[in-house]
């Protein structure tokens, strides 16, 4: 009989600790990283794209060469940080999906690097971006957060609000 006991007793303990391990997963899972790979944490990702349901083209007004010019503003920003980072991200060319809150502040950089990109630490580029969500402040401001998915290359030809303008 007390092995009996003992036996339920270890079971209890092995079916509480998988109980705490699961509640423990499913808190980091809630937690999205600044900026992350495309495909790096898919249900996170879904959840953002949910989320910040407005589009930049809204943001805009509907005015394609309004939203263009932010973005290209937004691009010509962060490649001027990863210069004064000492990162050239001439030939760079990536797949970027932001997402800002309605004050303007970059909240999440979803990104990956497209095949004919140059080729380089991209480990570089998303500790690159990550300093940059810290710092920089769009012009934009929206009354809900919003996103955008583009393109980008490098260098960007383009008027710039960071640096010596600002």
């Amino acid at each position: 009989m007390p092995r009996l006991v003992a036996f339920f007793a270890f079971i209890a303990f092995i079916c509480i600790n998988q109980k705490l391990l699961a509640q423990q997963k499913s808190n980091t899972d809630t937690q999205i990283a600044s900026v992350f790979y495309i495909g790096e944490n898919e249900k996170g990702y879904e959840k953002l794209v949910q989320s910040y349901d407005k589009l930049l083209f809204t943001v805009c007004d509907n005015n394609m060469d309004q939203a263009f010019e932010y973005w290209s503003i937004l691009l010509k920003d962060i490649e001027e940080y990863a210069l004064k980072s000492n990162l050239d991200l001439k030939g760079v060319k990536l797949w970027l999906n932001v997402f800002w809150a309605k004050n303007g502040k970059i909240d999440y950089i979803v990104f990956y690097p497209k095949p004919n990109s140059k080729n380089l630490d991209y480990d570089t580029v998303q500790d690159i971006l990550k300093r940059f969500v810290d710092v920089y402040q769009s012009p934009i401001k929206y009354s809900t957060k919003f996103s955008h998915y583009g393109s980008a290359a490098f260098p960007v030809f383009s008027k710039s609000i960071i640096g010596t303008e600002k």
